[in-house]
């Protein structure tokens, strides 16, 4: 079987598929509605062969479909019919679930993508629990996402926004019983130093990530 995987975000949509080697990589954006999504998609994809699609959606899914709109993008994401247009089985998950997927090594592991926005997700002996942690209060009337996504890491510049994404790690792996963190996103690369039982995730294993969505043993809440 042959998966075509799309990770969606705020900034890029990108794009590998079984046998490919290197991602392709689309612009994003707030004007980006899913039916420009797809077309660009089939357009990239065209001389590409495979049998299902993967997508890593940035907001809640549930039961394989969005249930509200993305922060960062335009509307019309949640009432789409993704099958239809990729005339194809389609699995969906929340993006950071799925590079999360494919950063599990074993045990109880937290995922929070630093990205355009913050992607949580706990993993639990192979179990993946998308959270939605990004917008609840964190301090002086800001969520944690106004302190750990793009627009706080511009606003407090890196050094301080750094110290945020520290305290953070260690405040909810203690909250959620976690054995370690793994931090995925664009500005990971930003970090000089890593906090305590951290390490380093990659982008690319949002695409392993959705080839895992497709193995049996895949289980998620």
């Amino acid at each position: 079987m042959k998966i075509l995987v799309i990770d969606i975000g705020g900034s890029h949509v990108k794009l590998l598929a079984t046998g490919k080697r290197t991602p392709l990589k689309l612009p994003s954006g707030s004007d980006l509605t899913p039916e420009i999504m797809v077309a660009e998609v089939l357009n990239a994809t065209e001389e590409w062969g495979y049998d299902v699609v993967s997508i890593g959606y940035p907001g809640p899914v549930a039961d394989n479909h969005p249930i509200a709109e993305p922060e960062n993008l335009a509307d019309g994401w949640v009432r789409f019919d993704y099958e239809a247009a990729f005339k194809c089985p389609v699995k969906m998950v929340n993006d950071a679930a799925m590079q999360a997927l494919g950063s599990y090594d074993g045990g109880r592991m937290l995922f929070l993508g630093l990205g355009t926005g913050l992607g949580s997700t706990l993993v639990r002996d192979g179990i993946v629990v998308p959270l939605e942690l990004a917008h609840l209060p964190y301090r002086k009337g800001r969520s944690y996402e106004d302190y750990l996504g793009e627009t706080g890491m511009k606003r407090l510049g890196v050094k301080q926004w750094s110290r945020h994404v520290a305290d953070v790690v260690a405040m909810f792996l203690a909250a959620l019983t976690s054995e370690y963190a793994v931090l995925g996103g664009g500005n990971v690369r930003l970090l000089e130093e890593l906090p305590p039982n951290t390490r380093r995730g990659s982008n690319l294993n949002a695409f392993r990530g959705g080839y895992r969505l497709w193995q049996k043993r895949a289980r998620l809440t």
